[in-house]
């Protein structure tokens, strides 16, 4: 911390901020503070140092939407899931700065895209997921998990979520992407990422203190940047309804995709 600027410390706690507010307002824009840590930080550290952030916002949007998980979907995705993580790890035990700086950019753009795709093709499922007064919407998973498509693409998904999410950080867009697919209603969507991420990331922290990328030293910053996750999620969750969210979400892909460039140019 203390080789860090005075705006360098400002804009890790503008990332941390910004985790709370996706964890209880807009899912995905977290991947503006990937960015941000990602170009303050070395790459390779940075994703060691968000990882507890992270696990503080998920706390957050679980003591928020905690009973509006689908448990089946999740039982069918961790599998995979932990497949991704542990290609992610073999991947990092090998993968310098320049690597993994040039990994993250790369899939922070990839991310870009599919949110974008996602917003064309998905334009129906998206207003489903916004509908607050629609019914049985923590049972709308049940359906992807059931058919042998269903466990196909949970799957394919897993495995790319849980390789994203170790080496990045960066698996919100793509499990997104899969829950809409999943035709989930907002809290049937939100409760079951909470909880998806909340166990995911935890079960990341071994692996990451074994790289080296959780150390006395990050806790330490952590410590620090965690008095940020709480405001941001206060304020995302007085401002979710007032959110003109296409606006935001493009936003949030334009600053995505600048960060992305700035990481494979650097």
């Amino acid at each position: 911390m203390d080789t860090l600027t005075l705006w360098e410390l400002a804009a890790l706690a503008f990332a941390s901020a910004l985790v709370g507010f996706s964890k209880t307002a807009v899912s995905g824009a977290n991947t503006v503070s990937l960015a941000i840590f990602a170009a303050v930080l070395p790459a390779r550290e940075s994703t060691g140092v968000l990882l507890p952030i992270l696990i503080a916002g998920d706390v957050l949007a679980v003591l928020t939407y905690r009973r509006h998980a689908h448990w089946p979907t999740l039982w069918r995705l961790f599998p995979a899931v932990a497949l991704g993580v542990l290609v992610g790890v073999v991947f990092m035990m090998w993968a310098d700065d320049a690597a993994v700086r040039t990994s993250i950019g790369a899939i922070l753009l990839l991310m870009a895209s599919v949110t974008m795709a996602r917003r064309r093709g998905a334009g129906k499922a998206a207003e489903e997921v916004r509908d607050e007064d629609a019914p049985d919407e923590d049972a709308r998973g049940a359906s992807a998990v059931g058919s042998r498509a269903g466990r196909i693409k949970a799957r394919s998904y897993g495995v790319l979520g849980g390789f994203t999410t170790m080496v990045a950080n960066a698996g919100g867009p793509v499990m997104s992407l899969y829950l809409l697919s999943a035709g989930f209603r907002k809290l049937g969507f939100l409760g079951t990422s909470a909880w998806f991420f909340l166990i995911v990331n935890t079960f990341k922290v071994p692996f990451s203190v074994g790289l080296g990328l959780i150390d006395t030293r990050s806790l330490l910053l952590d410590a620090a940047m965690l008095l940020f996750v709480v405001p941001g999620a206060y304020l995302g969750k007085r401002c979710v309804d007032r959110i003109d969210q296409r606006l935001f979400e493009r936003l949030v892909i334009g600053a995505t995709i600048l960060g992305g460039l700035q990481l494979l140019l650097r």
